[in-house]
């Protein structure tokens, strides 16, 4: 590893902290208790917690979009992790019998909402006209009795929520390679 490339990496690691600490920092947004449909019937933001006092939100394209499968498989892989420690569900605009049986086929153990009228996904900024779903995700946290959303971050190659992009830049990119479904 070259002096410039180990230099760059602290200057990221750096950046990261501040990062980190800035979204601890940044104020809440209280949200709506917004109204999703599951296999089993319609679940309340609220009820996606659980036992738990969190929850990450997985905004998610759906079944045709290969990025989308590919976060939700490494989501997946870290699932047990993730439960350790918060409440989690993918959230997309497929309706329920499509995503169980998306999931199926992919193993996915995740649970997973439909949001039917888009509101929730337009309130968090993940669906609009122009531009359709988009991929992400949303933390909140429940405080006396109401839900605030505590972080936001999108998916894109690239990004630090899946791993696959920075293996793949240690062996030269990921020269012209996408995901498949």
């Amino acid at each position: 590893m070259t002096p410039e490339i180990e230099a760059m990496e602290k200057q990221i690691e750096e950046l990261k902290e501040r990062l980190a600490q800035a979204r601890r920092e940044a104020p809440r947004e209280e949200v709506s208790d917004f109204a999703f449909q599951t296999l089993a019937g319609p679940v309340k933001l609220s009820e996606l917690f659980g036992d738990k006092d969190d929850l990450l939100v997985v905004h998610n394209m759906g079944k045709s979009c290969p990025y989308c499968t590919l976060w939700a498989d490494g989501i997946n892989g870290h699932l047990r992790h993730y439960e350790e420690r918060t409440a989690l569900v993918v959230v997309n605009g497929n309706p329920p019998e499509i995503q169980d049986a998306f999931a199926k086929g992919r193993g996915w153990k995740f649970r997973m909402a439909n949001d039917p009228d888009k509101s929730f996904t337009a309130a968090m900024g993940y669906w609009n006209e122009r531009d359709g779903w988009w991929p992400g995700v949303s933390g909140f946290t429940k405080i006396g009795g109401k839900i605030y959303r505590t972080g936001k971050a999108v998916f894109g190659p690239g990004d630090d929520y899946c791993p696959i992009w920075p293996m793949m830049d240690l062996i030269g990119g990921d020269k012209g390679w996408e995901p498949s479904v």
